[in-house]
């Protein structure tokens, strides 16, 4: 097998990621809108032939108790649920779970056969409807047509059509597996950034508890754990498990059956599919567990939750090897309600546990949430439509880009709402008075520039959160963050404040601007500033429309995890962490990944912020002595061979560069800055800009690059 670069030199900088944001490989081609043609689907059609498909069931791949609802549940929430909130990767956006690794986890046995079982829907709809969309929504329709009442569905997930390199899924090299350096200092139970799951290949947590072993206690941290990580408070997490487990079963009966190779190693004539073996013999088999939950698992009801409560459980091996539990006693094994066999009606079953069902009620906390669902189960059914609903929408961003009939009217403060202006944003008149002040002001270019960075730079365009709109920066949590310099912004924003003020108050008019709004402008203002210094006529493009976001629509524990733990384009290394990412320039990668930047992007973008002076707290990387003028001069004097580099801290983190002949220290770097001259990709981008011709070249692309950063949260403008 061919082997490549990474391959030969693994410790080298990963820049594939950002390729991604270049790639068009998307066979609808860049003019296709998905948006638009999602709008014109009749979505009550579509609804009526999944209606038909769950109790449809096939030879090939027979329906539990004759309904693929169960299956569908599970393949949605599968999808969904890889969500994290420390990076807002994975998720049912893209359709990713038909794509490695996914598609072959060992926590999605056979969900390949619950999308193939969707291939003639999917088939018939075309590119009105995406894989995304069509996971989740057959996820919906499987919970109606079993009697539950959904909260609502929205569209919208466009599809990708390769796997997201980016994601950083664990240290682990082999499947079904949690090393100590998953952990922070390698202790189970506080999971390493970005990680949410705690095992290799599973969703979220072991079923047979940590390690294999049915330890109810720590299984309970483990899913207290994993589920903050998704966002889920203790309500949601009893609501999604009691209401998921509240339909089908688990597979493990599994007869000493040879099962094939996962769908991604599966021979070419299975065609896609993986775990091959013969179900007619040996039954289904997915977990290795084997059992319905309750006696009627087509049913919504409360069945599980009474189960669970009203008797007591002991943990044994299954008949597939697997750590469950049963009824403790014979009297309670001959007293619980008995399920149908799913394939042979005249037969029963025992309903059974997992390890983390238990774990749900010896919990306290959980318990007492299992309790009054159990007294009041109209409040179960409400608070499972609620937290399936997040679940399934988690990743989507803000409720404007939720398309189709059935999302609701309700705006929840996880979907990181703005107000609607309700009032007239400024033209190019009201624009260029306000530049003028704005410049006239007592604020320095690097204030305005790192201002304008750090509001518009906590898009993530892996969850679509975080960006200017809204103007969080003036509130906690982001008001505080030890990147933001809170003292030097606290006075940026007063400035701001006083200027937003004195216009507003001086119109006759409904024109008004917003903080949003100014903060960007005022960026916009600085870098033009700086580029006429350099000699060069430059416009930066600035669409008004931005609004100002409240308090209260700001859900501080939420927004916490966008807090940059570093930045190498504002050269922050920040304090202490312990997460998957080895290097500084790691990290900066995958920002520049989630704002969706090339590798020329990244490297304008940081050559320009440096001449700027734009960086933390000191001119580490500002390798010029005229800082404010947008020039090439970090590219020159990066590259200049009259200089070398020695660091001066033990992690190699920090640099100073001498003047080879005496011997001075001319300028202080740290390793955001010297992997552009280190990184082969990096060095030959950087020659470019560090030319002598390359210095118009720099600030055009720079320009480019600003502005696409400042307008990555402006989804009114375009489909993103």
């Amino acid at each position: 097998m061919n082997r490549t670069t990474q391959d030969w030199w693994p410790e080298m900088l990963n820049l594939s990621p950002l390729d991604d944001n270049t790639a068009d490989t998307d066979p609808y081609g860049e003019d296709f809108d998905y948006a638009e043609a999602f709008q014109s689907l009749d979505l009550e059609a579509v609804k009526a032939d999944l209606e038909d498909l769950m109790t449809d069931s096939q030879d090939w791949w027979p329906a539990d108790y004759g309904h693929y609802g169960p299956l569908f549940i599970r393949m949605a929430w599968h999808s969904a649920g890889t969500y994290r909130t420390a990076d807002g990767r994975a998720g049912a956006s893209g359709g990713l779970q038909r794509l490695p690794p996914e598609s072959s986890w060992p926590d999605n046995v056979n969900l390949d056969k619950a999308r193939r079982l969707l291939q003639p829907v999917k088939q018939k709809y075309g590119r009105k409807l995406s894989w995304g969309d069509l996971i989740v929504l057959a996820g919906n329709v499987a919970l109606e047509s079993m009697g539950f009442e959904t909260f609502g569905f929205a569209g919208g997930r466009k599809d990708a059509y390769k796997p997201n390199e980016a994601t950083v899924w664990g240290p682990e090299e082999e499947w079904e597996t949690t090393s100590p350096e998953r952990f922070e200092d390698g202790e189970v139970g506080n999971l390493k950034d970005p990680l949410a799951n705690t095992v290799m290949g599973l969703i979220y947590v072991n079923p047979e508890g940590p390690y294999g072993e049915p330890d109810v206690e720590g299984s309970a941290a483990n899913i207290r754990e994993e589920f903050d990580r998704m966002a889920m408070d203790d309500e949601e997490t009893v609501a999604l498990i009691a209401g998921g487990h509240t339909f089908g079963k688990v597979h493990g009966a599994d007869d000493e059956t040879e099962v094939g190779p996962e769908p991604e190693d599966a021979p070419i004539e299975e065609q896609g599919l993986g775990w091959d073996h013969d179900f007619e013999k040996a039954g289904m088999i997915t977990s290795g567990i084997e059992g319905p939950w309750t006696d009627a698992p087509t049913q919504w009801d409360s069945g599980y939750v009474d189960n669970l409560l009203e008797y007591e459980w002991e943990p044994h091996k299954g008949p597939g090897g697997a750590w469950q539990w049963r009824p403790a006693t014979e009297e309670e094994r001959e007293a619980i309600e008995k399920a149908p066999d799913a394939q042979d009606f005249d037969e029963s079953e025992e309903p059974m546990m997992l390890t983390t069902d238990v774990a749900l009620k010896r919990d306290p906390d959980y318990r007492e949430i299992l309790e009054r669902f159990q007294e009041d189960p109209r409040a179960f059914g409400m608070a499972f439509a609620r937290a399936w609903y997040k679940l399934l929408h988690r990743d989507m961003g803000p409720p404007e880009r939720y398309l189709g009939p059935e999302v609701p009217d309700e705006t929840f403060v996880w979907q990181d709402p703005v107000p609607n202006a309700d009032y007239e944003v400024v033209g190019d008149a009201e624009i260029s008075e306000l530049k003028a002040e704005i410049l006239d002001s007592d604020l320095t270019t690097p204030q305005l520039v790192k201002t304008a960075w750090a509001s518009a730079s906590t898009y993530r365009d892996s969850d679509k959160r975080g960006g200017a709109n809204g103007a969080r920066i003036r509130l906690d949590p982001q008001r505080n963050w030890a990147a933001n310099e809170p003292e030097e912004l606290d006075a940026v924003l007063d400035r701001y404040e006083a200027i937003q003020s004195d216009f507003n108050g001086s119109r006759d008019d409904d024109v008004r601007v917003s903080l949003a709004d100014l903060i960007v402008l005022g960026g916009n203002a600085a870098v033009e500033e700086a580029a006429a210094k350099a000699g060069y006529d430059v416009e930066v493009p600035f669409e008004p429309g931005r609004t100002d976001a409240t308090q209260e629509q700001t859900d501080v524990e939420s927004f916490e995890v966008l807090e940059p733990k570093t930045d190498g384009f504002r050269n922050y290394l920040g304090g202490d962490y312990d997460d998957l990412y080895e290097k500084p320039e790691e990290r900066l990668v995958d920002k520049a990944h989630l704002l969706t930047l090339s590798v020329p992007q990244m490297t304008a973008l940081v050559g320009g912020l440096r001449a700027l002076g734009a960086t933390h707290g000191d001119d580490r990387g500002v390798f010029t002595d005229r800082p404010g003028t947008l020039t090439n001069d970090f590219f020159v004097n990066l590259l200049d061979m009259s200089y070398e580099w020695e660091p001066v801290s033990d992690d190699e983190q920090v640099f100073e560069i001498r003047d080879r002949e005496t011997g001075d220290v001319e300028w202080e770097a740290t390793r955001f800055d010297l992997v552009f001259g280190s990184n082969a990709r990096l060095r030959a981008v950087s020659d470019v800009y560090g030319a002598d011709d390359g210095e118009e070249e720099l600030v055009s692309d720079f320009v480019d690059a600003w502005h696409t950063v400042m307008t990555l949260d402006r989804f009114d403008l375009d489909e993103r």
